[in-house]
């Protein structure tokens, strides 16, 4: 069964799963941007380019290594992004990134996920965003938290999986920021670590 998140909203993936989830991915979906034309003719779309990213984070807090558009992979490979959409035409998910959490190294404690628009508009325009979280391994979704919110903002920390006392918990973050990359949030993703 889905847990529709709210911001800050934190719950424990093996629960929500019912049992130890060992790959999971974490879907974006968005849509481009319809304007309507002068009496109904002219309709167009605006291609809008949301980057999913993921930062791997140590026990003290640092940075150790990012999925992103530009690395596709995690040096240790447990992380996986499935390529850059840069229109969200389509249905579904339109960037999803891949983790076997039993690879992700030890030393890992966090990794947290964001989304950028990298052609710079604001999720006041952006319709039908969202983050998901599926059970990789049968295609059930664990949770999912709703992107949609309207303001003047570019970037989102969208959700942090965390291990805690053994296990695999899910914080929805829901922070909004400012900037085209994830490198601009990364001090604000402080607070949260």
């Amino acid at each position: 069964m889905t847990v529709s998140l709210s911001k800050g909203q934190k719950i424990s993936l093996e629960k929500e799963a019912g049992g130890a989830l060992g790959r999971v991915t974490m879907g974006l979906g968005w849509d481009a941007i319809k304007s309507k034309g002068f009496l109904g003719f002219g309709a167009k779309t605006e291609a809008v380019d949301l980057d999913a990213s993921c930062v791997m984070f140590n026990e003290s807090g640092a940075p150790v290594d990012v999925i992103w558009f530009r690395q596709l992979k995690s040096k240790d490979g447990s992380i996986q992004h499935t390529g850059d959409n840069r229109t969200g035409a389509g249905d579904g998910d339109d960037e999803q990134i891949n983790v076997d959490l039993g690879a992700v190294p030890s030393s890992i404690k966090s990794l947290v996920f964001t989304v950028n628009s990298f052609t710079g508009q604001t999720f006041a325009q952006v319709e039908n965003a969202y983050c998901r979280l599926v059970d990789a391994v049968n295609g059930k979704e664990v949770a999912r938290f709703n992107l949609s919110v309207q303001g003047p903002h570019s970037a989102q920390i969208m959700a942090k999986l965390y291990r805690h006392n053994g296990e695999w918990k899910m914080h929805a973050l829901g922070e909004n920021g400012k900037g085209r990359t994830f490198d601009e949030l990364l001090p604000q993703i402080a607070a949260h670590l």
